[in-house]
């Protein structure tokens, strides 16, 4: 099938699976659409399994291979889904939270790849240094993912200002992480004697600050440029047209400096959204904006979903896997715990914080399908099936079961004011 065909085929059967999640399910409408494409697949293998003459695995899998995934995610929906997640976090908001976010988005993604990575190689006996990458791709939490469950969790405002932050930020940062251990792990592994680790660690600190710095730097400026046009137009179908172009050909132009596109595109937006929805549209643009990008979101979180439930095609199953991927579950959230509660500790002297912020934090740091597109883009070799193996039973995992039951846990410990 050629690229349309199979945008076509996504979208239609993500509508069938939404209306059928609706219908009967009641599930949240991402969640939703993910477990009725799960059912749907392992369905499919059971059937195939059971029934003499039903093949339809094989069939369906090589049209799963075929979607590139990790391609379609971090080159094409990223930018638009981070951009979209960014129009709605307000500046004045997350500056009052910004410590919190920044530590969390540094020092926590950097405790949680340490323990996520020691404790993979723990259970699996994976180098070191791949261990950490699959540590750098499991620790971000997806914003998609996170943004829609805060929506119905209805928590005090500065606790979802801290979340929401953190999750669009340390998207950007897990990123630059996973490029930098992924090079020195399949591209670095030649290096011998001190030197060459040295030049090694040097080249990954530049490459995070080039990365990390330049997106934020060039999302801000293209930011404000689109800010400056758009305060000298009245008219909201054009200035529609500016944001999408701002995330489509801002990413795109973050890609080709070699800058983090995700920093950009969470940078671009928060201006966006704050300063220019403020002092560069009229009321009927706010709206129109608004509501566009609330449209693009929710049709491809939808689009997002049904890729990650199909995605179980592509991936090879036996039991030593699975006893990987439940212990690597545990791992992840352990990592997680520690991800928020290192750094709410060292700022809990200095600040409150409210009632439940780290178990609320721990258990509302979903993972998604940014894990699962960065697995896929490793290269071949031995250890790519295990790690894309257990990294998916930790997003649907996370997804599922943290998706659905995060609200209620907020509701019994969040609503009151920490005094400490």
């Amino acid at each position: 099938m050629n690229a349309l065909q199979i945008a076509a085929l996504l979208i239609v059967l993500a509508g069938a699976f939404g209306s059928v999640n609706y219908l009967f399910l009641r599930l949240p409408s991402s969640i939703g659409i993910l477990v009725v494409a799960l059912l749907a697949s392992v369905t499919v293998m059971v059937l195939d399994a059971v029934l003499p003459g039903f093949d339809m695995t094989g069939a369906i899998r090589q049209e799963v291979m075929e979607i590139e995934f990790s391609e379609a995610l971090l080159d094409g929906m990223l930018g638009l889904l981070l951009f979209a997640g960014a129009l709605h976090v307000k500046l004045s908001d997350l500056r009052a939270q910004w410590r919190p976010v920044v530590l969390m988005a540094t020092i926590g993604v950097g405790i949680s790849t340490a323990v996520a990575g020691f404790g993979f190689s723990w259970i699996t006996g994976a180098p070191i240094l791949v261990a950490l990458v699959f540590g750098a791709l499991i620790s971000p939490t997806d914003p998609v993912a996170v943004l829609g469950v805060l929506r119905e969790a209805h928590l005090p405002k500065s606790l979802e200002t801290k979340i929401a932050g953190e999750s669009l930020f340390n998207d950007g940062v897990g990123y630059v992480v996973f490029l930098a251990l992924s090079g020195l792990a399949f591209a670095g592994a030649g290096h011998g004697g001190g030197g060459g680790e040295d030049s090694a660690l040097t080249d990954t600190a530049l490459l995070f600050l080039q990365e990390a710095g330049g997106g934020a730097l060039l999302g801000v400026v293209l930011g404000w440029l689109v800010f400056r046009v758009m305060r000298r137009i009245d008219d909201y179908s054009l200035e529609v047209l500016l944001t999408l172009g701002l995330a489509f050909g801002g990413y795109e132009l973050a890609v080709a400096l070699h800058v983090s596109a995700p920093i950009m595109a969470v940078c671009a937006g928060l201006l966006i959204g704050d300063i220019g929805t403020r002092e560069g549209m009229s009321e009927v643009t706010r709206r129109y904006v608004d509501a566009f990008w609330k449209l693009v979101d929710e049709i491809l979180n939808a689009v997002l979903f049904l890729m990650i439930g199909v995605e179980v095609f592509a991936i090879a199953f036996d039991m030593a896997t699975v006893q990987a991927g439940v212990l690597s579950i545990a791992l992840a959230l352990a990592a997680r715990l520690l991800a928020v509660a290192v750094p709410v500790l060292m700022l809990r002297p200095f600040r409150g914080f409210e009632q439940g912020t780290i178990p609320i934090m721990t258990w509302g740091g979903l993972k998604g399908g940014i894990s699962v597109a960065l697995a896929l883009s490793l290269p071949d070799g031995e250890w790519k099936p295990l790690i894309l193996a257990c990294t998916y039973m930790v997003v649907v995992f996370s997804i599922v079961v943290q998706g659905l039951t995060v609200a209620k846990l907020a509701a019994r410990v969040g609503r009151q004011p920490d005094l400490m």
